[in-house]
């Protein structure tokens, strides 16, 4: 069975054009193949493959009291892969 370790993680209230805002940041940061995500003290950098697994879940949970709804992105890569076909020299 894999072990998770989660290596950084927010959850914040903003603006919808807030969030968009961040997400074209992120894309831009992605296509350079590096993300450092920053809070407070705390930093982690992320060197990103050229080939990744895009995953996109939208979901409804309903409760007596309320409904919610998300949208989750996720973008996966596995260590040493992304780097290129095997060649012979």
């Amino acid at each position: 069975m894999a072990e998770k370790k989660v290596l950084f993680k927010s959850e914040e209230p903003r603006s919808l054009e807030d969030v968009a805002r961040f997400l074209r940041e992120l894309a831009d940061r992605l296509s350079q193949g590096k993300v450092v995500l920053r809070r407070g003290g705390e930093e982690i950098t992320l060197n990103i493959p050229p080939n990744v697994v895009l995953e996109l879940k939208a979901e409804e949970k309903v409760k007596p009291s309320k409904t919610k709804y998300s949208l989750e992105i996720e973008i996966e890569w596995g260590e040493g892969e992304g780097t290129g076909p095997v060649s012979l020299g």
